[in-house]
């Protein structure tokens, strides 16, 4: 298991001035981190600050939401093919900067609602075009991994188990399904459980409290859900994913009203310590029924 951090907490576009930010995460143990292109109009500044990756020693993945404007599920193919278009940049971003994944809610916008279930027209649009941002990653060199989300903040994609379908509906084997533990805190009625079920289709794990403040603070049972990922053999990253009020839309989007952790480094500091510690106390036995010892 490698300790990961998502820069959310600090940025939403990577700027030179982060090479420092990006040092002192190494030095607390950090291996990995996660790098928004929200704002992908440039590969220059991705290419540059893979050299800083590479000095420092960090692997690296990408993360993104998308808006009304570039909605894969939308019945407007002029909208579907914006999406396209923007999944593409995210992805020539991603490879710019030497990253394996982009990662993220790709198949839909954050916070549109209908008012109804998602129609099986609105299901099969996003696939489609998924699909078709799947074949121009795997062209690249990049994996994609899709995040489910809360009732709250999508309609189309909610649970493991219908992000599993939607993974195997894509078929592509560079697209695979996020486990994000705050998502699943809200929406799962044994989280574990239902990342068993979906270990097959797994490809990236976000670490995020339920009030997506310090991990191990908080309700997520971590216990539980570790101890699934350590028997199953998971060898990848433990991405920190968290939310503060530094960045004001990105608070908004999220819902953070209130400060929720002392700082951003404190954050960090113990994060990453939890996670290490969770990680050895967590159980790869299982007993001679198969069941789960926690």
């Amino acid at each position: 298991m490698t300790p990961g951090m998502n820069l959310y907490l600090w940025t939403d576009r990577l700027q030179p001035g982060h090479r420092g930010l990006l040092e002192q995460l190494g030095k607390l143990g950090y291996g990995s981190l996660e790098v928004p292109v929200l704002y992908h109009e440039d590969e220059t500044a991705y290419r540059r600050a893979a050299t800083w990756f590479d000095e420092l020693g960090l692997t690296r993945s990408t993360a993104a939401a998308l808006g009304p404007d570039v909605n894969p599920a939308s019945p407007d193919a002029s909208v579907r093919a914006a999406a396209l278009e923007s999944l593409t940049r995210m992805i020539g971003c991603t490879a710019a900067l030497g990253a394996r994944r982009l990662v993220g809610p790709l198949h839909s916008p954050l916070g549109v609602f209908t008012g109804v279930p998602p129609t099986a027209d609105e299901w099969r649009w996003s696939v489609d075009t998924l699909r078709a941002a799947g074949e121009r990653a795997a062209a690249a060199g990049v994996e994609l991994a899709i995040e489910p989300l809360n009732r709250f903040e999508c309609y189309l994609l909610n649970d493991q188990r219908r992000g599993a379908e939607y993974v195997r509906a894509v078929g592509l084997p560079n697209v695979g399904l996020l486990y994000d533990t705050f998502h699943a805190h809200i929406e799962e009625k044994d989280p574990a459980a239902a990342l068993e079920d979906v270990y097959c289709e797994l490809m990236h794990v976000h670490a995020s409290e339920n009030d997506r403040s310090t991990p191990g603070q908080g309700q997520v049972r971590w216990h539980e859900t570790l101890s699934v990922l350590k028997r199953r053999g998971w060898d990848g990253v433990l991405m920190v994913e968290a939310f503060g009020m530094a960045l004001p839309a990105l608070a908004a989007a999220t819902r953070i009203w209130r400060p929720m952790f002392e700082s951003p480094q404190q954050l960090a500091r113990d994060a990453v310590q939890f996670l290490r510690q969770a990680w050895a106390a967590a159980s790869d036995v299982q007993d001679r029924s198969g069941a789960r010892l926690l």
